[in-house]
Parts: C-alpha cells; structure tokens; sequence
C-alpha cells in the first residue's frame, strides 16, 4: 500500500497539483468511503474516523457529499412517483 501511495504522490507533483488541493480530494474520498461503509450512519463513520460528529456533518456540507448509501439512494429512485421512499429495516 505504501508503495502505492508513493506512486500516486509521485504522480500528482509531477501534475502540479497543489498540497491543498491533493489533501482536500483525499479527505473528501476518505470520508465518502467511510459513509458508505456505515451505511450512511453519521455517528458510526465519525466513531470510525475518530472526529465528533458536528465535524464530520461540517465535513460532508463542505465537501457537498451525500452521506446515504448507494442502496438506500437506488430504492428512493425506484420508488414510484407519489409513493414515500422504501426505508431499510435495522438488523434487530
């Protein structure tokens, strides 16, 4: 993985891209993986990434993300027009 990531550094100095942006783009994707793999779930992602909350709703404003899951956002679309959205149940 580290060899990896050092090619992908590598890559993006040579390209010019500028730190901030480089940070800004692999927080972004970071986060969104994070969200998806808790389901959408705030307060399981924030646990995972070990940031409050409040951050991480900050984090998902500012990165214009959508924090619910692929699936959860298929269903809402195959939903017929007039219908509420399907929910998923929580395993019990």
């Amino acid at each position: 993985m580290k060899d990896q990531l050092e090619a992908l550094i590598n890559q993006m100095v040579e390209q010019g891209i500028a730190y901030e942006d480089a940070v800004s783009e692999f927080e972004k994707r970071f986060i969104k993986r994070v969200l998806e793999k808790s389901n959408g779930n705030q307060s399981k992602a924030a646990g995972e990434l070990r940031i409050h909350r409040n951050t991480l709703s900050r984090k998902i404003d500012e990165f214009n993300l959508d924090h619910r899951s692929r699936s959860l956002r298929r269903t809402r679309l195959e939903t017929k027009p007039g219908q509420p959205p399907l929910r998923r149940r929580r395993p019990g």
